[in-house]
């Protein structure tokens, strides 16, 4: 790993940015504070919005932490199909006594501003999702003092990321909870991504720049894994997700280990697109119809998933979840990042100890 990122934290350990309210000051600022790399999630926020929570957190933790950008994406949707959609999401509006979102409530996230802010006040990591920005992005970033990140889930999609001049890419698998960081959504290619350690595999052969691991890995001994396959951090999320410092809701962590949800799907259903989550009745009658169009299905879908988190239904709610889902514990995210480490340790000695004998795990 590159020595700018060592640097920054001393653990291979990266919280992984969740959007939704998941990824509070509160959880990136425990996982700094114990070693790791706690992120922000700046996806479905105001650029005001953003810059408050880091100023929160700044007031929580001295240590670095980061950033998570959402990529402005095209205009592809069907209008006709989103339409279709929102006739066949009646029922749901009807059920939970609210109204449908407009589709047309905004393309780019806020994209321009939030960089603005973040060129103007710099934070220590930046990285981006759905997409590579700009090699002039990625180079006044780095002239701000700031290390760059950037999704990737194929090898061409990290040698993008690599010319652009980001200064590291994040390898996810297809194991991932949430939304698939792909840079172009192709409806044909859904289910068809590449599991973790392949992934991390193909890219470190692929690319120079640092790899950083990411999809379904939730304890120590699975860093370890990535790290012997090449990365130098490991990213988790859903292990996260459980904490009591996550923002997220509460019947959505007690869902993780419910035995009522037993997988996890890719799925269009919630947002328009590829993202995973526990199986539940609103994905098993809407994925198999939901358009590729984002971000126009998620602002259609927006109230119906706010309603159902009051009325505490976890049938309507978009549980996302990698698939290791079922490995949860509720710990302090601090204690967690310790638990890992123990546990990365643990697996290397014995890795150590299995070569030192020759081939014989001792």
């Amino acid at each position: 790993m590159s020595s700018a990122l060592t640097g920054l934290f001393p653990l291979p350990i990266v919280q992984a940015p969740m959007a939704g309210g998941v990824s509070v000051p509160q959880l990136a600022a425990a996982v700094s504070e114990a070693g790791g790399l706690g992120f922000l999630a700046a996806g479905y926020k105001t650029a005001d919005g953003m810059y408050q929570e880091i100023k929160q957190l700044r007031g929580l933790t001295g240590r670095p932490f980061g950033v998570n950008l959402f990529m402005p994406q095209p205009e592809y949707a069907d209008p006709a199909a989103v339409d279709v959609y929102a006739h066949q999401l009646a029922g749901e509006a009807s059920w939970y006594e609210t109204e449908l979102g407009d589709p047309d409530s905004g393309r780019d996230d806020g994209y321009d501003a939030k960089l603005a802010v973040l060129l103007d006040n710099p934070v220590p990591v930046v990285s981006f999702h759905f997409g590579v920005p700009n090699g002039e992005v990625l180079e006044a970033l780095r002239r701000a003092g700031t290390f760059t990140l950037v999704t990737a889930t194929t090898p061409d999609e990290a040698l993008a990321v690599e010319r652009a001049g980001a200064d590291a890419v994040i390898a996810q698998g297809v194991e991932a909870g949430g939304h698939q960081g792909t840079h172009r959504d192709i409806p044909e290619t859904d289910g068809a991504g590449l599991g973790l350690l392949s992934l991390v595999g193909q890219i470190r052969e692929t690319v120079r720049i640092p790899v950083v691991a990411a999809g379904g890995l939730m304890r120590g001994s699975q860093i370890a894994a990535v790290l012997a396959a090449g990365a130098s951090a490991a990213q988790l999320g859903t292990a996260f997700l459980a904490t009591p410092e996550s923002g997220a809701a509460e019947i959505h962590k007690q869902a993780l280990t419910n035995p009522l949800f037993v997988r996890t799907e890719l799925t269009r259903a919630f947002s328009g697109r590829p993202a995973r989550g526990l199986v539940n009745r609103f994905m098993r009658e809407h994925g198999p119809y939901a358009p590729a169009a984002y971000p126009e299905v998620h602002h259609l879908t927006s109230p119906l998933r706010k309603a159902a988190a009051k009325a505490k239904d976890a049938q309507g709610m978009a549980l996302w979840a990698g698939q290791g889902h079922r490995m949860a514990r509720p710990l302090p995210a601090g204690q967690l990042v310790e638990v890992l480490a123990a546990e990365l340790a643990d697996a290397t000695t014995a890795l150590s100890g299995y070569r030192n004998a020759g081939g014989e795990l001792r």
